[in-house]
């Protein structure tokens, strides 16, 4: 053990994650508590509570002195925001006090979609419109990287899943199948899902910044074939029912959405995309990043939809009367 290895198991790490009121930001915190890092949270703590042990500073980023609670020195800064002018008020106000900074990315900054195996080196889209997702987390990148590079890790995480996701995406699939009966879902064949867990992500996240890690890393879980993850999704489920695959003009007439949303499939894609959940997370492993078996955060998944109740309005997927009219459709168009 070095000397500074020594150093850091004396005193508490400081910190500060710029959020920690959503999902994937309480997970961050709840890890670094359990470290025993000092941990603080600057948000405008509109969003939902922090874990407890926390410390919440109330700030709207946006406003001049918006930093000033969060005096002093920080061992670690973890950025979660895609807005520019929140990403660029951070750097003014903290770049020159902290000792590593983690830019919470995302895998949809890639321009190319198609083929399977890309890793950190593929090429990124060309921000166009910062109003956008992709090409916000993309300028983020460039004007953290221009203040921080000789400190920075950049991760870049594909689909995060577990309890608790806002997005109702791998969650629609455990509560459709346990309710029952037939399921509509797309064609499989060439499809596939990749997804990390929460709390893999999160803990690798505190780990990685103890460690000082620098660089990109694509935080993305095991590729799985859509037909396997179904299967999966089917045996914790005990789901006894026909899946129903349905072909994609037929879903695209009935004005279902790809991927995400209202009326959406959730991580249906299409095929030409399909190498958006076949990337390499090979860098991923081999900087320590771990990842549970799939059926593992399907069962934990299954068990947050089972409290929160299967009928509950969501945010992604079909209800119950959309699903069957597409069903009897498509019923309809094979006999003819």
């Amino acid at each position: 053990m070095t000397t500074k290895d020594r150093e850091r198991q004396r005193t508490k790490r400081r910190v500060l994650v710029l959020g920690g009121t959503g999902w994937l930001g309480g997970a961050i915190v709840r890890v670094a508590l359990a470290r025993g890092d000092h941990v603080v949270c600057l948000a405008r703590g509109e969003s939902g509570e922090i874990p407890e042990g926390a410390t919440l500073v109330c700030a709207d980023r946006r406003s001049p002195g918006a930093y000033a609670g969060v005096a002093g020195h920080w061992d670690e800064v973890i950025e979660l925001a895609h807005d520019p002018t929140l990403v660029a008020s951070a750097l003014d106000g903290l770049a020159d006090r902290a000792a590593h900074w983690t830019l919470v990315s995302t895998v949809s900054v890639y321009a190319d979609t198609g083929t399977p195996g890309a890793d950190e080196r593929a090429e990124l889209i060309e921000p166009q419109d910062l109003s956008r997702y992709p090409d916000a987390k993309v300028a983020a990148e460039r004007a953290t990287t221009a203040r921080l590079a000789d400190r920075l890790l950049i991760i870049r995480p594909g689909l995060i899943a577990g309890p608790g996701d806002p997005s109702d995406r791998l969650g629609y699939w455990p509560a459709r199948l346990w309710r029952g009966g037939d399921v509509l879902v797309p064609r499989m064949e060439g499809r596939f899902v990749q997804c990390i867990d929460v709390d893999d992500l999160a803990g690798w996240i505190i780990e990685a910044g103890a460690r000082e890690l620098l660089g990109i890393v694509d935080a993305v879980g095991e590729s799985h074939s859509m037909r396997g993850f179904l299967e999966i999704t089917s045996t914790v489920t005990e789901f006894t029912g026909e899946l129903v695959e349905i072909e994609d003009e037929i879903l695209l007439a009935h004005s279902i959405g790809y991927w995400a949303g209202p009326r959406s499939i959730p991580l249906w894609l299409p095929l030409a995309d399909s190498g958006f959940a076949r990337r390499d997370g090979r860098q991923y492993l081999g900087a320590g990043g771990s990842l549970r078996p799939l059926v593992n955060t399907v069962g934990r998944t299954l068990d947050y939809e089972r409290a929160r109740g299967f009928d509950r309005p969501r945010r992604s997927g079909l209800d119950a009367a959309e699903e069957q009219v597409v069903l009897a459709a498509a019923r309809r168009k094979t006999v003819e």
